[in-house]
């Protein structure tokens, strides 16, 4: 396992030949022009398919090319992608979730040519023909990993939704004993349930359980859940604080334009109207579950299976997943109806 872990990182993060660009149609082809015909078939899907919008976060097989398919210089190429896609955090973070599939390998007593806790199961899509211009977008997706870019006018216009997940949360032993790679979704949301006096608990707090799973699910398109929890406007001016630095570590794990970009578009739907529930225990250890949620924002905090080690974490933009409002009004810009 330990031989198998040691390649895994120098694969993952130790690269060749590229250096990160803020162009992300420009990384998109590099990676393209590497691939064989064959391959490229594989990973190059139309625009409008709708695998587009088929994601998931358990250990299947996708439609597009796993890192097993791909040279090292084919994989340093599409990795430049997924850097150019996301903050340095953001890129850490699902580099360091692929890492996992060899830590459940070991404490589920799996062998090295496993395939269903698998660190090369991975798989990389691109939708369309990267352009300056016109719309495309990309999907890696995996085990407790889906990530879903729209890009219009070499701009990323979309990253959701976007999914990150750790089994387990908290590595319980071997040589990362103690790792948490979503130590910071967590500890933030202890900190601000944990401040609340008794009154604001009575409405933050929307069950004493908490649920088995984020409750948005997989589903095609986003869904306002039920407008429940603490408002912001609820909060004092330490509590705020602490809500907007939970909620900065969401919305930095895109690259620095798209981060902006999100960031900018919640505040302008008001931070006032979002609101955060909690559910379950309010200390680790047991099951728990938090959610924001405002106008156009949805995100979920589960932390419930295996024994409330094995959290995930997902950030809908009930307006746009897929870049769905862009494309209309970029659509209905470029290529209006004859009057």
């Amino acid at each position: 396992m330990r031989k198998t872990f040691i390649v895994l990182i120098g694969i993952l993060f130790f690269h060749n030949g590229f250096s990160q660009s803020d162009d992300i149609t420009e990384s998109a082809n590099n990676l393209l022009k590497l691939l064989s015909a064959d391959v490229k078939e594989q990973m190059q899907l139309k625009f409008d398919d709708n695998e587009r919008f088929n994601w998931h976060y358990v250990p299947r097989w996708r439609s597009g090319v796993s890192l097993h398919d791909l040279t090292q210089p084919q994989l340093d190429a599409a990795l430049n992608l997924l850097r150019n896609s996301l903050s340095v955090q953001g890129y850490k973070k699902a580099t360091d979730v692929m890492t996992l599939e060899n830590v459940l390998r070991e404490v589920e007593g799996r062998g090295t040519d496993d395939t269903y806790r698998d660190p090369k199961k991975y798989f990389f899509t691109i939708f369309g023909t990267p352009s300056k211009e016109s719309p495309w977008g990309w999907r890696l997706e995996g085990h407790h990993i889906s990530l879903n870019f729209s890009t219009i006018n070499n701009k990323i216009q979309s990253s959701t939704p976007s999914f990150f997940g750790s089994n387990p949360a908290t590595i319980p032993s071997g040589k990362r004993k103690g790792e948490q790679i979503l130590k910071e979704e967590s500890t933030l949301g202890f900190s601000l349930i944990n401040s609340f006096s008794s009154t604001q608990l009575q409405t933050a707090i929307v069950s004493a359980s908490a649920y088995s799973d984020i409750l948005s699910e997989n589903k095609r398109k986003a869904m306002a859940l039920t407008p429940t929890g603490i408002l912001y406007t609820a909060m004092n001016e330490e509590q705020k604080k602490t809500f907007m630095a939970l909620l900065n570590v969401y919305v930095r794990n895109y690259e620095l334009g798209f981060s902006e970009t999100l960031m900018n578009k919640i505040k302008e739907a008001g931070i006032e109207n979002l609101s955060f529930a909690w559910a379950g225990s309010l200390k680790p250890g047991k099951g728990h579950y938090y959610r924001i949620q405002g106008p156009m924002l949805l995100i979920e905090f589960d932390n419930t299976q295996n024994n409330a080690n094995h959290i995930h974490s997902v950030v809908r933009d009930l307006t746009n997943d897929f870049a769905e409002d862009i494309l209309k009004e970029h659509y209905e810009k470029e290529h209006p109806k004859n009057k």
